[in-house]
């Protein structure tokens, strides 16, 4: 066993390479925590499988897509059970958290099997809270075909590709960047004319996806006990984004790669490396752009631009690059994508009003002038709220990632995943508890199964 330091305090590092934080002394209060959030982590978890492999039912698509099989459930069970699996995984999550902050601590090898055990095995069930599974299938099958999935809908494609996309989305080409279409269209490739083995290879990439991020973040975290909670051992994550097969875990992992070689290392090719990172992020999704901003504002403000403009530079010309394939029209989706409303959402009451005072034109417009100003308002007091020795570009990137996910139009509960990958990473101060709330509260609004069902 060698030793390590990380911001100044000792730790040892194991041969595996995941550092272990020396325990302390577990109180009354852990001990009284943690058999509950251990309890209602595991009921969540189990809950979100049940639900999955009891396909199709009102909570996942329309026809069984996974390799584990149960009797459908009927609708208001469903739904029900889905409720349960969101608030229980919360509750865990919490009291899990505050029975280390009291002491507990356990071996984070331990947490990361526990949870690669969980996903590898969930990652076998049909997608559970929204159809976007499905049309992350069409959209890869319009590209393998040769098509462009920018300007072909699945509505277009037809077959059984369309038949599972929610009705809300069919008639919609992909808002998603190139890196995620070519991720999509190998899944695709793989499963042919079968779109329940495209999906299936979609949610076990990103099963993938999850794990090296776990793998990472427990190697490289300030505390890997945390990190394992916060993201590969964390219900309410497991839930969301393995059974979900939502894109926002490839951002993550790529956030965690642009972030953690950003905060310990300099020089050109560093600088490039990290830009690069930055452009495949936000050539999955382009809500990545606030990455790019948290990197380069701290090192403006310290006066080292040399460093940001390489880093910005790296990333538009990787951004560039993967657009060339399709050209500008590419990112014309995006356009339609910003005028949508989310439940729940700060902008539904000015919404409403500004429609009958100014007319839906207008509200939009003033929608969408108004919220980056309210964004980075609110990332600003985040900003505060930081503890101070988490590292700038860090704590500047977590608040603009949280800040989004609250004030955004159009907001979804695992958008919150390029946030909870910041906070495992470092300390984050009481946001990360506000993080776990806010993405549990939204996902309540949002367990529809691409069924065109909202609150």
């Amino acid at each position: 066993m060698t030793w390590t330091t990380d911001d100044n305090e000792w730790a040892p590092r194991s041969s595996g390479g995941i550092r272990t934080i020396p325990s302390r002394p577990s109180t009354v209060l852990a001990r009284s925590a943690l058999p509950a959030g251990l309890w209602m982590s595991v009921v969540g978890v189990l809950l979100f499988g049940t639900v999955g492999a009891s396909a199709p039912n009102y909570n996942t698509l329309r026809t069984a897509t996974g390799w584990l099989h149960l009797p459908p459930l009927p609708g208001a069970l469903s739904l029900t059970a889905t409720l349960a699996a969101i608030a229980l995984s919360c509750l865990g999550t919490l009291l899990t958290l505050k029975a280390h902050r009291e002491g507990w601590s356990p071996d984070p090898r331990r947490l990361f099997r526990v949870g690669a055990l969980a996903t590898v095995v969930l990652a076998g069930v049909t997608p559970v809270g929204s159809s976007d599974t499905a049309s992350y299938a069409a959209y890869g099958r319009i590209t393998a075909l040769g098509g462009d999935p920018y300007l072909t809908t699945p509505a277009q494609l037809g077959g059984g590709y369309a038949d599972l996309v929610g009705a809300a989305w069919r008639d919609t080409p992909s808002v998603y960047g190139p890196v995620a279409t070519w991720w999509q269209a190998a899944a695709a490739y793989v499963g042919g004319d079968r779109p329940w083995l495209t999906i299936s290879v979609l949610m076990f990439a990103n099963a993938a996806a999850f794990l090296a991020t776990g793998c990472l973040l427990l190697r490289t975290a300030d505390d890997p006990v945390r990190a394992g909670l916060l993201w590969i051992a964390n219900p309410l994550l497991i839930g969301l984004m393995v059974v979900g097969g939502h894109l926002d875990t490839l951002v993550a992992c790529l956030a965690v790669c642009a972030v953690r070689l950003a905060t310990r290392t300099a020089g050109r090719h560093h600088d490039a490396t990290v830009g690069v990172l930055v452009g495949l992020a936000c050539g999955v999704k382009i809500s990545a752009a606030l990455l790019a901003v948290g990197l380069a504002w701290p090192l403006l403000r310290s006066g080292t631009w040399r460093r940001a403009l390489r880093q910005l530079s790296a990333a538009a010309l990787t951004l560039a690059g993967v657009y060339s394939v399709y050209g500008s029209h590419a990112l014309a989706p995006l356009s339609a994508a910003t005028q949508q409303i989310s439940r729940p959402s700060v902008w539904q009451a000015f919404d409403g009003f500004a429609t009958a005072s100014l007319g839906p034109g207008a509200s939009s417009t003033v929608i969408r002038l108004l919220w980056p100003v309210l964004m980075l308002a609110l990332a600003a007091a985040l900003r505060h709220r930081v503890p101070a020795d988490t590292p700038a570009a860090a704590a500047v990137t977590f608040a603009l990632a949280f800040a989004w996910l609250l004030t955004a139009p159009w907001s979804m509960p695992w958008y919150a995943a390029f946030a909870w990958a910041l906070a495992a990473m470092f300390h984050q101060g009481r946001a990360t508890g506000y993080l776990v709330v806010v993405t549990a509260v939204t996902a309540l609004f949002h367990s529809g199964g691409g069924h065109g069902w909202s609150w």
